[in-house]
């Protein structure tokens, strides 16, 4: 139904989240005549969940809203005019604001659009029905495919035909697994995952920075394990991430953890063993993920060893990195008493080599690659006595070493 045409059948009046009476949000839905909130925002405000960031759509050209914000008093930012989403700003707050669209053409990835003032139209184009809803700022829900009550059921629904929006955009069905793991209770939709299979072959147009965004919210739910075996058994894991065999030791870390951290998540899905550099690189990650990513696969302390093995291995490596080794070796069924020994690990402090490199040059010797190997011995010998060694002891042992060597 149009925005000329009233509410749907499906409309209600709630009373308005408190997300709403924000600054920024008040401020953008009051300057746009006929903008209502929409997505997750509403989602989470139905379900009771933490409200993260407000986005809104108006029944507007872009050419429309961008002056309306700004008398308003808001900043705006031109972030995706072409797309027809600004980000207006005020006290520190950004909301995404968005004009109504419909698809013209779909490449399985991006979409060509042009504006409408069609609220349902809008919504069509969305992809799960918890998502397709949208709130005014008075409290009035419109919900043209019944995403309130699948919200409620915890069924997670294509809207209109899932092959029709999988075609339109196939990191969709990436999309599916985390709202099945943060949404989702009981069996998933059938009608989805049927297409998820047939749409298999289009994941090869996903670029890899856009999988390894999905992977990793995944990964963050509270206990992806169920998902991720339902991605396996539909061919999706094996099409994006064909390395994650270790499906039981997922859902063991998850029950270990404090909080989700999704590297450590990916590294228990990976074969004991493997080497992470080509998975990295293949997947985009950074640099400090890949680094982290490399790390967390590293030797494991065992419930035997001495406080000076322990504060070796925390000088290598440090508190985190080893707590996460110890839970990955625990999902994975290693023997011992693994949580005594995190436990003893969080009561010692992490040792901290004494020396720098202007201790070496203190001795004469000229900046240049000596340096770094007359430190890194030093080290070495200071970590094979237990990390025990003060400066002072560790000055007199690089000044041996640097006599030793000629200098």
């Amino acid at each position: 139904m149009s925005a000329e045409g009233g509410d749907p059948p499906h409309a209600a009046v709630l009373p308005p989240p408190a997300f709403l009476s924000a600054p920024a949000p008040a401020a953008v839905l009051a300057a746009l005549p006929g903008a209502r909130a929409v997505g997750g925002c509403v989602r989470d405000a139905l379900a009771v969940r933490a409200v993260h960031d407000v986005d809104v759509a108006a029944p507007l050209p872009p050419d429309a809203v961008v002056p309306l914000l700004r008398r308003a008093g808001l900043k705006v930012f031109e972030t995706g005019l072409a797309h027809g989403t600004v980000t207006a700003v005020l006290a520190g707050q950004p909301i995404e604001v968005t004009s109504l669209r419909r698809d013209v053409a779909t490449d399985g990835r991006h979409a060509e659009v042009e504006w409408t003032t069609d609220w349902r139209e809008d919504a069509a184009r969305r992809d799960f029905t918890m998502n397709a809803m949208s709130l005014a700022a008075d409290g009035r829900l419109w919900d043209y495919f019944g995403g309130r009550e699948d919200l409620a059921a915890g069924r997670v629904r294509f809207v209109g035909d899932p092959d029709m929006r999988l075609r339109e955009d196939y990191l969709r069905a990436l999309r599916f697994f985390r709202f099945q793991a943060r949404y989702g209770v009981g069996e998933p939709d059938p009608a989805a995952l049927a297409a998820i299979r047939a749409a298999v072959p289009g994941l090869a147009r996903l670029s890899a920075e856009r999988i390894w965004m999905e992977i990793k919210r995944l990964l963050q739910a509270p206990d992806p394990s169920g998902a991720a075996a339902l991605m396996a058994e539909t061919g999706v894991l094996g099409a994006v991430l064909p390395e994650a065999t270790e499906l039981p030791a997922l859902g063991r870390l998850a029950a270990l953890e404090d909080s989700p951290d999704p590297l450590l998540r990916l590294a228990a899905l990976l074969p004991p063993g493997m080497e992470t550099g080509r998975l990295a690189a293949r997947l985009r990650v950074s640099g400090a993920e890949a680094s982290t990513l490399a790390a967390l696969r590293g030797p494991v302390p065992s419930a035997g060893d001495d406080d000076a093995a322990l504060r070796r291995a925390l000088a290598e490596a440090g508190h985190a990195i080893l707590h996460g080794r110890l839970l990955l070796a625990e999902a994975r069924g290693a023997a011992g008493d693994l949580a005594a020994l995190r436990r003893r690990l969080s009561g010692m402090e992490r040792p901290e080599f004494p020396l720098q490199g202007r201790d070496v040059l203190a001795l004469g010797v000229p900046p240049g690659p000596e340096v770094g190997r007359l430190l890194g011995a030093a080290r070495s010998w200071w970590l094979d006595r237990g990390c025990v060694d003060d400066a002072e002891a560790c000055r007199g042992r690089l000044r041996e070493l640097a006599v030793a060597r000629g200098i």
